[in-house]
């Protein structure tokens, strides 16, 4: 093998001429090594935007660098001439390079790994292992999203969509998120929660393909609702089974609340805190519980009956999802009534909400559309959010949760 053609393949870089290359020093004194190179005679002088080859204009900022992958442990720069071209049509630009986008200080090779680095591990570690700051390693992601949106249409053939909002940061601050069950991925999202929002997925799906949908699930919020029947009448709406068991989640959080708060009243500081500590175990799926936890809850059921009779509530309102189809619509009747006549406030709320929205539960249990994939992406944006503080912006979230979930993780060679 020609050790140009050795170079390339280290660099993954193509159409181009190798020079030389050396052993440099960085600004923080460490050694790098610099390849210099230049395009070939089919891509040299070329419009970055157009792509079509041009007249050379002046020589520009001169010889510039870009970050290439690392060469072992030693980080890589590429260094090239960096002339501008008139453009009959674009004017006076920096002519381009087969090894970077426009206006990028890195190649498209290490921009490609960064952001499936992003997506396998911790934006920190990712960052570590790359040697560059998080927010650089964020903002490389965020364009090789931006680039890989274009690539293909996502909407395309869709059937059946999950629709939810997401508060991704502190302040009310919310996406809307929109879900292909088939695919398990995110297929759109964009800042805010209202119906202009969601309008706009509709706009970019079109009139003849939202007639073709023939479900969505969504949480009760009848923005969403009023949404869909509009634009998409054919489609069925179903109750996310997700969102259905954290309402009673939530309405057990808040009894809690309220018994621990009447314990503090009557002088029982040490009893209230206590009720607090044992709360993680009737939050879990029974299955998941350890010994100490299933102790704890046991602890609950000894010493405080009306929490542990809205924990089996609760539990039965998950069994109702397990069950589906027939058997399924009939176990929601027998939870209402017995959420109805509990003498639990809370419950006695959660009782009208699930006989409110009891239509649409059925169309969930009917045809079975939330499924554990959909789940699973509200597990991965959940874990986002924990670390939203570190994006800048929606559209930076917004980018890390379609690299995530998305399925817009660029293909590596050799992976």
């Amino acid at each position: 093998m020609r050790k140009s053609k050795l170079w390339k393949k280290l660099l993954d870089v193509e159409h181009v001429v190798i020079e030389d290359g050396d052993i440099g020093e960085a600004l923080d004194g460490s050694e790098i090594a610099v390849v210099r190179l230049r395009p070939d005679r089919r891509r040299r002088l070329r419009c970055p935007e157009c792509g079509k080859e041009c007249r050379f204009y002046d020589s520009g900022d001169g010889r510039r660098r870009w970050r290439a992958l690392d060469l072992g442990v030693l980080r890589c720069y590429l260094e090239a001439d960096a002339p501008r071209v008139r453009c009959p049509r674009h004017g006076v630009l920096t002519a381009a390079v087969p090894w970077a986008g426009p206006g990028a200080r890195f190649t498209i090779a290490f921009e490609e790994h960064a952001a499936w680095l992003r997506a396998q591990m911790p934006w920190s570690k990712a960052a570590r292992l790359l040697r560059v700051t998080w927010r650089t390693l964020q903002s490389v992601a965020e364009k090789v999203v931006a680039g890989l949106r274009g690539g293909s249409d996502r909407l395309d053939g869709v059937r059946r969509i999950g629709i939810d909002e997401k508060a991704w940061r502190k302040g009310h601050r919310y996406i809307t998120v929109v879900i292909d069950h088939d695919a398990g991925r995110i297929i759109w999202a964009a800042e805010g929660r209202n119906k202009e929002t969601l309008s706009k997925f509709f706009g970019d799906l079109g009139e003849e393909r939202a007639g073709l949908l023939t479900h969505v699930s969504a949480d009760g919020a009848d923005w969403i609702h009023d949404v869909v029947r509009e634009k998409a009448p054919k489609a069925l709406i179903c109750l996310d089974a997700f969102h259905v068991v954290k309402w009673a989640g939530e309405r057990l959080d808040e009894l809690r609340r309220r018994l621990a708060g009447e314990l503090r009243a009557a002088g029982e500081k040490d009893e209230a805190a206590s009720l607090g500590r044992g709360m993680r175990a009737p939050r879990k799926n029974p299955g998941g519980l350890s010994p100490g936890q299933r102790q704890s809850l046991a602890q609950i059921a000894a010493d405080n009956r009306q929490l542990y009779k809205a924990y089996l509530m609760k539990e039965q309102l998950r069994e109702v999802f397990k069950a589906k189809g027939e058997h399924g619509k009939a176990l929601p009747a027998g939870l209402i009534a017995w959420c109805r006549r509990c003498r639990i406030p809370e419950f006695t709320a959660l009782a009208k909400t699930l006989a409110r929205f009891r239509d649409l539960i059925w169309n969930a249990l009917d045809h079975a559309v939330s499924s554990g994939r959909a789940e699973g992406i509200n597990t991965q944006l959940a874990a986002l959010t924990a670390r939203a503080r570190g994006f800048h912006s929606a559209e930076a979230f917004i980018a890390m949760a379609e690299l995530t979930c998305g399925g817009l993780c660029p293909d590596l060679p050799g992976r």
